[in-house]
């Protein structure tokens, strides 16, 4: 039964497909960053690099602290008109700003000189660390908060929401599973020139997508005057007065709690990768991780359409809370997964289950926004992305704290060359499998109980959001 009906979109002119395609290149952008900044840094700084497990953690924790700081404040301090606003757009300005910038930052995160990674002393690896990873945050926290903000404000009605979600996801994962396969190809364990020129071909072709994002992001005329609106009518906010009002949203606090949860169990996931195929399958990467790679996005990318049928039928959040019980399931499965057969198995089944959230992800975030914009009278999206971009950042100092903890506590050893001890492989499924499992769980649980934005709430929005000229 379908719990959240349809809006009248007469009043909202449909968004073209071709500019749905086009956005959607921008998520290429967070989706492989994020993904594999996830999987290989850790790894690759603790067993290419050989920074020390403690000082590695370190610099994780005042990374994130760092991220946690600046990705609100960025967020208020873009989330307002400028001169040139009317003229080039409120959210495209930013996107581009940040995007390039970040892509170096990004291929210097590996490129690192060789005259750090010879030295005795790691201290300068650790600087060279927090300085790069704080740079690239910050351009990416600019691009990234308003290609999320925009999704609420470009695509208006559930309908455009829902295929903008579709496409965001397909055409993404489709690239990203091609553009994927440069690490399994080129990198070689223990050979950190291999991982350098992997990541200059990534570099490339994600520069090729920038441009391909260009036509995706013009603002129309109604969407800058819907933004202007409130800012016409209403002073805004001072920062830490935004932040309380924000805070004051129930739904916007769960789901901002489930965000993090839900993130701290995928970044276990990823980073967890690399050593699980190194240390527990004791496979190569090529060609096993692409094996499982792609199934994985088969199953993902065949699903699309039923995903987007089931939100439209059983609602947005009704859905997201459906793929917190799959995703528990199948990330448990890593407890006892021990040969390449079953890794397949357990990737086809997480392609599906993680279909569910990442197409239901956009809508419940939009319809979140939505009601604080209600509230306020004015569109801050890119401000409420922030304050939750500051929570998904703890991810990464409990992801840094377990990692540590677990390493030390059952001895992993960093040698590339290594084979580790029953009780460092157990580490290692504790922290792809056990955890992110009792965590997916977690955020089923809250969801359930705390969020509340279902049937005739959730579709009074749209009507609210017209009457008000917003």
């Amino acid at each position: 039964m379908n719990d959240e009906s349809e809006f009248d979109e007469a009043g909202w002119e449909r968004v073209p497909t071709r500019k749905l395609i086009h956005y959607s290149f921008g998520y290429l952008l967070v989706f492989f960053m994020g993904g594999f900044f996830n999987m290989w840094v850790f790894y690759y700084y603790e067993v290419e690099v050989g920074l020390p497990v403690v000082l590695l953690g370190l610099a994780f924790v005042i990374f994130a602290v760092w991220n946690m700081i600046n990705d609100p404040l960025l967020g208020y301090l873009t989330d307002r008109p400028f001169k040139w606003s009317m003229k080039w757009g409120f959210r495209a300005p930013w996107m581009l700003i940040g995007a390039i910038p970040y892509i170096i930052c990004w291929w210097l995160l590996f490129a690192i000189p060789d005259s750090l990674v010879e030295s005795s002393d790691p201290w300068p690896i650790f600087w060279y660390f927090i300085i790069v990873t704080c740079l690239f945050d910050t351009f990416y926290s600019i691009f990234s908060t308003h290609i999320n903000a925009g999704f609420t404000t470009y695509f208006r009605t559930d309908a455009d929401r829902r295929r903008s979600s579709a496409v965001n996801t397909t055409v993404p994962m489709i690239l990203q599973l091609f553009m994927g396969f440069t690490v399994p190809i080129f990198y070689i364990y223990g050979n950190r020139d291999s991982m350098i020129l992997a990541q200059s071909v990534v570099v490339l072709l994600l520069i090729l997508c920038v441009l391909m994002f260009l036509p995706g992001i013009r603002e129309t005329d109604e969407i800058k005057e819907a933004f202007l609106k409130g800012h016409q009518e209403r002073t805004r906010d001072p920062y830490f007065k935004t932040m309380k009002a924000a805070f004051k949203r129930k739904n916007f606090v769960w789901n901002t709690i489930v965000f993090s949860i839900i993130t701290l169990a995928g970044v276990l996931g990823a980073a967890s990768g690399p050593y699980f195929f190194k240390d527990v399958l004791r496979l190569p990467l090529f060609p096993y991780a692409i094996y499982t790679a792609i199934v994985g996005m088969a199953c993902y990318l065949l699903f699309i359409p039923f995903w987007t049928n089931r939100c439209r039928k059983w609602g947005h959040a009704n859905t997201m809370k459906l793929s917190f019980i799959m995703l528990t399931f199948t990330a448990s499965f890593y407890l006892w997964i021990s040969t390449i057969e079953m890794a397949i198995i357990a990737a086809a089944l997480g392609g599906f289950a993680v279909g569910a959230f990442w197409i239901s992800l956009g809508l419940v975030q939009a319809d979140v926004y939505d009601e604080c914009t209600i509230a306020e009278g004015i569109h801050q999206e890119a401000s409420y992305e922030g304050i939750r971009t500051f929570f998904y950042r703890i991810a990464l100092i409990f992801q840094a704290v377990i990692f540590v903890s677990i390493h030390l506590a059952t001895g992993y050893n960093p040698d590339p060359t290594a084979t580790q001890t029953p009780l460092a492989v157990t580490g290692i499924r504790i922290h792809m499998g056990l955890i992110p499992a009792l965590l997916n769980f977690l955020c089923f649980i809250i969801m359930h109980f705390k969020y509340d934005l279902y049937g005739e709430k959730q579709a009074a929005l749209k009507p609210k959001l017209r009457e008000l000229g917003l």
